[in-house]
């Protein structure tokens, strides 16, 4: 097995990143092999194609399977990317080099600063290339140092087939067929000729490591090296250098210095001097045995270019400008033969002949970007790539319009301070302390000298060299908040677990009741249902309450709290079969320390969906009704595009932009808005639909995702989280909804941002927030004082079985009463895992119930633990207020008295909230709003006068919060609107217990 470079056969790849003390993976995937450790490629990426970056679980396997999947047969780890061969010399050098930890293995080996480890998958490749000892009386010399200012043979050649079928048999006939009694094959697919070999030119041991185009088998000189071979015996060696013979007669040919047929408006410009600093167009086209100047010309203006340039016969090259400081040479220089057209000149080496339209643009040596930064940028400098990881984390591949401006541009929409340019069209982005993490430091200015496509003025960086930029001054792009102590919150072991839930709904009874996969369990025996009881933590027989009546599998459905008299819980679809049909009901009972008895109750021959749903989503609406949306026909099955009303009102509502989006659109996001209308987000678009007939009424802006492409998700199974934000009396404000979190297809790193929308304005756009991390599964819990918990998740993965790493085990406080940008406070951290089916449901007490963890991927445990997160309002030592309530079912706009205990003695600090029952499962709280009420007080009475519409607040069960001066009083639950859907007559069978309306 062996690496080419740019011009030769292709070698497919990708890159990972190592530590020492490291070793190859033995239990590789079958049949990959490891094949050593590789130098990176000079002034280029070795590999240039398909980028695969992961920064948190990167491992030998998950590169080559990235690799494999993309039909690459080789596969390396150093910085994850792939391509279609090796550019800029690399070659084979010892393994030791290679001695980094990979990010998700650190035992195993991924390349290391400028290293790669190849790995191969045993398909059919070439032998290992060798110097081709000399073929028919040609004698190979070795390598010779090469220079484009000092040619060691001074006269390119076309040779037959051109450039990309380059072989030594080929150049040697070349040369002798001109008269030429030397010849020198360099960069895989260059031919040249002389008379001897100039006496600035050396013979070295090292650099001919490029394959030739045309025979993988052999090398053809290198970056700057030739293999030189002399026609009959090596001439006597000397320490001068060089090597010449007497001279042969040749015969010159007669080119044309023009061309014709050009396109209107083109001429030529003259013979050009390229790459003295760099190349001078910008857009190397591929190569053309059968080049003309004409063929040039026209894939060039078709292309949109107002510059083509022609070299070394067959190379064909674009541009808007002469770039590079690129100057004139002597026409003489250009006399190599078109490869279609033996009487048209097309360049020499490093020499190109300029055709344009209009007047030819020259734009000098490019310097680093000082003027017109976007935002508070300034230039920082040339810094180095890490050592064992990217500088910054996030890549962009830009190869038209990378620049400065468009690089820093997007990485401060997304929130990063620090953005950097690499290798021309590399855009990359971060903060300041991800340079800091890997040790990137400042180079020399000259190490940075690649012009950036976008504008070849500025330079973009170099060869693994950053041309950065800081965001400057008094304005950072976010700020994020660190309490400390109390402050900072707490986890605290609540009880010892009897379940996994997938579905955990606060109930009216102060209990909560979970669900899990009933029948595909890994507890065994599970009935797939219990309750807890929390007053009675202390006493694990006591709390636990095994549930039955399950005859299908809930795993994966909906669920929510009803509007009727008894706060049923319905549990709607499921996993396969009958279940995806399946309508469950409970009716809660008993309260805090008291025995609860009711059973779950369900009958699929008398009721159930008109449509199998697996992940579907669930919703209140304004007349009493519940809507269900989307989901599959079962386990990873067909999608089910479309929506139904419960009890059964006509048939379903097809959606195309359901069908469109699947399978990334499940547990889609709806909420009822205050307009009207019915807000619905799936995958990363958004849309308000009427709330008559479901039709779209408005397609809002797509959702940002993550700032290296548009194409990441928020829903299952890329899911975050959605909240509506606090509503406060009289209303008038638009509602404003935030998601938080998701991930994306491809390496899945999980997004470090929140979106919010205010779907009714006027000109409804996201606004973006930068995490303190990156989060997917993440669960958020609406607090009683407006204020939002984050928490739960991963860092890298997506939703699912074993497909998510990296646990998140910090928790954010997110406050919308502060300025967007600085809402965030980094709160205290747990030691437990919650990944796929955790969630966090708020308790009557004001703590967080945190529960589950169901990643079955042989690392993290199946996770029975519950525990509590105690938010800083309790800890804080204050006395909590109280209060007493007769009225518990309100009309709307009723005005309603509570007496209250108010510890401060100062009713100016009082708040009151109004929280919407919740049915929490994958990162969506069916049924959650957050209402501040109207309230006056007198003494010790307060009234409430409770919101005035549906649209406001859908009929339902809230839990109900007095505060005093943020520290919340201990829930009592209120109905609000009635039931004016009648569900508490429903279902009408003798078999389901009804409370009636």
């Amino acid at each position: 097995m062996y690496l080419s470079n740019t011009r030769s056969l292709l070698l497919l790849g990708a890159l990972a990143e190592l530590c020492s003390g490291v070793d190859v993976n033995n239990n590789l995937p079958t049949p990959w092999k490891s094949q050593g450790c590789y130098t990176e490629g000079s002034g280029t990426r070795a590999l240039i194609g398909a980028s695969y970056t992961n920064t948190t679980g990167m491992t030998e396997k998950s590169c080559i399977t990235f690799c494999d999947s993309k039909n690459f047969i080789y596969a390396g780890a150093e910085y994850s990317n792939c391509g279609n061969g090796f550019m800029g010399g690399s070659a084979k050098t010892d393994l030791s080099d290679c001695s980094m930890g990979c990010s998700g293995n650190s035992s195993e080996a991924c390349g290391a600063g400028n290293r790669l480890n190849v790995f191969w998958s045993g398909q059919k490749g070439p032998d290992p290339p060798v110097v081709n000892p000399g073929v028919a009386g040609w004698t190979s010399l070795g390598c010779y140092s090469d220079n484009v200012n000092g040619r060691a043979l001074a006269n390119g050649v076309q040779t037959t087939g051109g450039g990309t079928n380059m072989t030594i048999a080929l150049c040697t006939s070349a040369c002798k067929t001109g008269g030429y009694s030397y010849a020198g094959a360099e960069y895989g697919g260059e031919c040249y000729c002389g008379k001897a070999i100039a006496g600035g030119s050396k013979s070295v041991t090292d650099g001919c490591t490029m394959i030739c185009n045309g025979n993988g088998s052999e090398y053809c000189g290198g970056s700057n090296r030739l293999n030189a071979y002399r026609l009959g015996a090596a001439p006597p060696s000397s320490s001068g250098g060089g090597a010449s013979d007497a001279p042969t007669s040749t015969s010159a040919t007669s080119v044309n210095p023009g061309a014709t047929g050009l396109p209107t408006g083109w001429d030529y410009k003259g013979c050009w001097v390229d790459n003295k600093n760099g190349a001078i167009l910008a857009k190397r086209q591929t190569d053309d045995p059968d080049a003309t100047v004409e063929s040039c010309v026209n894939v060039c203006k078709t292309a949109g270019y107002k510059v083509a340039g022609i070299e070394y016969s067959t190379q064909c090259s674009c541009g808007n400008s002469i770039i590079e400081g690129g100057t004139k040479g002597d026409e003489a220089d250009c006399s190599m033969s078109c490869g279609g057209n033996d009487n048209e000149k097309c360049g020499g080496p490093n020499r190109m002949s300029i055709y344009a339209i209009g007047n030819l643009n020259v734009i000098g040596v490019p310097v680093p970007q000082n003027t017109s930064l976007p935002g508070s940028f300034q230039y920082a400098g040339c810094y180095t790539e890490g050592a064992n990881k990217r500088a910054l984390p996030w890549q962009i591949i830009d190869a038209t319009n990378n620049s400065a401006t468009a690089c820093c541009t997007q990485c401060a929409k997304f929130g990063y301070m620090t953005c950097g340019l690499e290798y021309g069209e590399e855009c990359y982005c971060g903060d300041d302390r991800d340079l800091t993490a890997v040790g990137s430091i400042k180079a020399p200015e000259s190490d940075c000298a690649t012009a950036c496509p976008g504008n070849a003025s500025y330079i973009c960086g170099g060869g693994n060299r950053l041309t950065t930029y800081r965001w400057s001054g008094n304005d950072p792009l976010y700020t994020w908040n660190y309490p400390q102590g109390n402050s900072a919150g707490a986890y605290r072991n609540f009880i010892g677990g009897v379940v996994i839930p997938l579905i955990t709904v606060p109930g009216i009874n102060g209990k909560i009741t979970m669900v899990e996969k009933y029948g595909t369990s890994t507890s065994g025996n599970s009935s797939g249902a219990y309750e807890l009881d929390p007053s009675l933590s202390g006493n694990f027989s006591a709390a636990w309450r095994e549930m039955h009546g399950f005859k299908t599998d809930v795993f994966c459905s909906a669920g929510l709290v009803l509007p009727d008299k008894a706060g049923r819980v319905i549990n709607i679809g499921g996993w396969s079969g009958d279940s995806t049909y399946g309508l469950r009901f409970y009716t809660p009972d008993g309260a805090p320390g008291k025995a609860s008895v009711n059973e779950w109750e369900e009958n699929y021959d008398e009721i159930h969906l008109q449509a199998g749903r697996w992940y579907p989503s669930a919703m209140q609406l304004v007349n009493g009704s519940i809507l269900v949306v989307g989901g599959e026909d079962g386990s990873n099955g067909k999608p089910v595009p479309s929506l139904e009303i419960l009890p059964k009102a006509g048939g379903t509502v097809y959606c195309d932009w359901l069908e469109r989006t699947d399978p990334n659109n499940l547990y889609p996001y709806l909420a009822v808005l205050p307009g009207g209308g019915i807000f619905v987000a799936y995958y990363n678009e958004a849309r308000i639909l009427d709330a008559g007939t479901f039709g779209t009424v408005k397609t809002l802006p797509g959702i940002p995702g993550s700032v290296t492409g548009p194409d990441s998700g928020r829903t299952y199974p890329f899911e975050g989280t959605a909240m509506l934000m606090p509503q406060y009396a009289p209303y008038s404000d638009p509602l404003e909804i935030l998601i938080c979190g998701g991930s994306g297809p491809g390496v899945a790193i999980a997004l470090d941002n929140c979106v919010t929308i205010a779907p009714e304005a006027a000109n409804p756009e996201w606004t973006l927030e930068r995490m303190p991390s990156k989060r997917v599964m993440s669960c958020i819990t609406a607090l009683p004082d407006g204020t939002y918990l984050i928490l739960n998740g991963a860092q890298q993965g997506v939703a699912g079985f074993g497909l998510a790493t990296d646990p998140n085990l910090n928790a954010v406080l997110y406050d919308p009463s502060k300025p967007f940008g600085s809402r965030m406070s980094i709160m205290a951290n747990t030691t437990v895992a919650r990944l796929y089916h955790s969630e966090a449901v708020l308790m009557d007490d004001g703590r967080v119930l945190v529960t589950g963890s169901d990643p079955e991927d042989g690392v993290h445990p199946q996770e029975y633990r519950v525990e509590v997160f105690i938010p800083p309002y309790i800890l804080n030592g204050k006395a909590r207020p109280s209060y007493t309530i007769t009225n518990k079912d309100w009309n709307y706009g009723q005005s309603v008295p509570i007496t209250v205990t108010i510890p401060s003695g100062n009713t100016a600090n009082v708040k009151i909230s109004m929280l919407g029952a919740v049915a929490s499962t994958h990162g969506n709280s069916m049924g959650q709003r957050t209402l501040f009420p109207a309230f006056s007080c007198s003494g010790t009475t307060c009234t409430i006068t409770a919101p005035p519409r549906a649209n406001i607040a859908p009929m339902g069960w809230f839990q109900l919060f007095v505060l005093d001066g943020g520290i919340p009083s201990t829930a009592q639950w209120v109905r609000l609107g009635g039931d004016p859907g009648k569900l508490g007559n429903w279902p009408d069978f003798p078999d389901f217990s009804t409370p009636g309306v």
